[in-house]
């Protein structure tokens, strides 16, 4: 097949596929008791310990949909193998604080991993690959309340950033809907109440396959008690560096070379081949640690547009904001 053929061939694919890449399944059902439930625990030991997020996924018998613990070993030829352990869920934990030109805040950032996406074309997955990941990040204000939920996939695509009732409303960016607002074929909330519940958690619904978060809202704690539940401790995200293997460690991360910052053995295929061209990065969709681009060389950015890569790097909270129209 001549070059320009084939090229236009594979344009017309991504363009056949590229709407199913962004649509979404089924309504997550309202009804809890048909999901389970993953519940950080050990939360007693954090002054922060109300805010951690639950996450809510629908009864599903594949192993890739279940959050796990990144973990290591050697494989029969004696190479490191990266791969999520599904038996023994944890969460990550990582405190950051930022000011803008208006307050102080403090981040609470809690990262999760699943085995992968799986392959598709009907429907197409995009981001199909391994040892995938979610994060989320709550905003508190100087009074420790709540005043903003940030969530991204740990390559940091499907940014989505809700705010909650105590968020002033001169900090909205323009003509937010605080009803509902759209993400990729999502539809989330436009708020979160949080001074509605007598003991608020904040439950996270996540979409089998992708992972993408379909839903959010604000719960009393004591209704996630009949629900089947897993537990997962909360671990400080430094330990993603020394992951056991063989009496020694390794990092969850590449720690040098072209792949240096980015999660091991995480590389997009399908995201290289359709988005390292608009995007400029030949590994676009590839996961990565949520660090400063001084120490990785990777910003952790959320827009695809190469000339937005350094303001939309979310590492760097305040410049992030602004980017992204917020005035906190």
């Amino acid at each position: 097949m001549k070059p320009v053929i084939k090229g236009y061939a594979i344009l017309i694919l991504f363009l056949f596929l590229s709407p199913t890449a962004c649509s979404h399944g089924p309504s997550i059902p309202k009804a809890l008791t048909t999901a389970a439930v993953y519940v950080p625990t050990d939360l007693k030991r954090s002054r922060f310990h109300g805010f951690a997020p639950v996450f809510l996924i629908p009864d599903t018998p594949h192993s890739h949909d279940r959050i796990g613990r990144p973990s290591a070993r050697y494989d029969s030829a004696g190479n490191e193998k990266i791969y999520i352990d599904t038996h023994h869920p944890a969460i990550y934990f990582s405190e950051k604080k930022f000011k803008t030109a208006r307050r102080e805040y403090t981040n609470l950032i809690y990262r999760i991993h699943f085995p992968g996406i799986p392959a598709s074309l009907f429907p197409f997955y995009l981001g199909f690959g391994n040892n995938v990941g979610l994060m989320v990040i709550v905003t508190l204000d100087s009074r420790q309340r709540p005043v903003l939920v940030t969530t991204a996939h740990t390559c940091g695509c499907y940014l989505a950033m809700v705010p909650t009732s105590f968020l002033p409303k001169d900090a909205l960016p323009k003509k937010w809907n605080t009803s509902s607002f759209g993400v990729y074929g999502e539809t989330l909330p436009g708020m979160l109440d949080y001074e509605s519940k007598s003991d608020p958690r904040l439950l996270i619904s996540l979409r089998p396959d992708v992972h993408r978060v379909a839903d959010m809202r604000m719960v009393d704690a004591h209704t996630l008690d009949d629900m089947t539940r897993v537990a997962m401790p909360v671990v400080s995200m430094a330990t993603l560096a020394e992951i056991p293997i063989n009496g020694g460690s390794t990092s969850f991360y590449y720690e040098k070379g072209i792949l240096k910052g980015y999660v091991k053995g995480s590389v997009k295929y399908w995201e290289t081949l359709f988005l390292s061209l608009i995007s400029l990065d030949f590994f676009v969709g590839t996961d990565k640690a949520y660090k400063d681009s001084k120490e990785t060389g990777k910003p952790f950015y959320t827009s695809l547009k190469p000339w937005n890569r350094s303001a939309s790097d979310m590492w760097h909270f305040d410049r992030f904001l602004t980017f992204w129209g917020w005035k906190l």
